[in-house]
């Protein structure tokens, strides 16, 4: 049976995607790669990529999202975790969050994932983010 090997892109939906693009390319050092617009439905999608190892985050605008808050209670997206290699690099992350202004939960012990530590945020719609640095980095 074939197996999955990673996760080409995620997609998130945001409210207004020209407030929301700085924010991922600051936080985040994310690079715009590209932006479509639809004028005939409304939606917007943005790709932004990591420099050097290819992943994608596209943030999408769709037109009647009411600009209602993120809520993981709902079905759906609950939050997105992110990988660093090592907790030296997950403190730079720390750093790099409260070097913006960005409001998180300092590094944590996972009570899903022993021996992982984890530092959780939001980004301007209230998705919640978060950084893991697993046991063996």
């Amino acid at each position: 049976m074939p197996k999955l090997t990673s996760v080409h892109h995620l997609a998130l939906t945001v409210t207004d995607v020209d407030r929301s693009v700085p924010w991922y390319v600051r936080v985040l050092d994310l690079e715009e790669s590209h932006r479509r617009e639809y004028p005939e439905t409304g939606l917007i999608k943005v790709v932004l990529r990591s420099a050097g190892d290819g992943f994608s985050v596209v943030l999408v605008q769709h037109p009647d999202t009411g600009r209602r808050a993120f809520d993981e209670r709902r079905t759906g997206l609950d939050h997105v975790a992110f990988c660093v290699s090592s907790r030296v690099e997950l403190a730079e992350w720390e750093a790099r969050l409260a070097e913006f202004g960005v409001a998180y939960t300092p590094p944590a012990e996972s009570r899903t994932f022993e021996g992982s530590c984890v530092i959780v945020f939001r980004d301007p719609d209230g998705i919640q983010l978060e950084i893991w640095s697993d046991p063996d980095s």
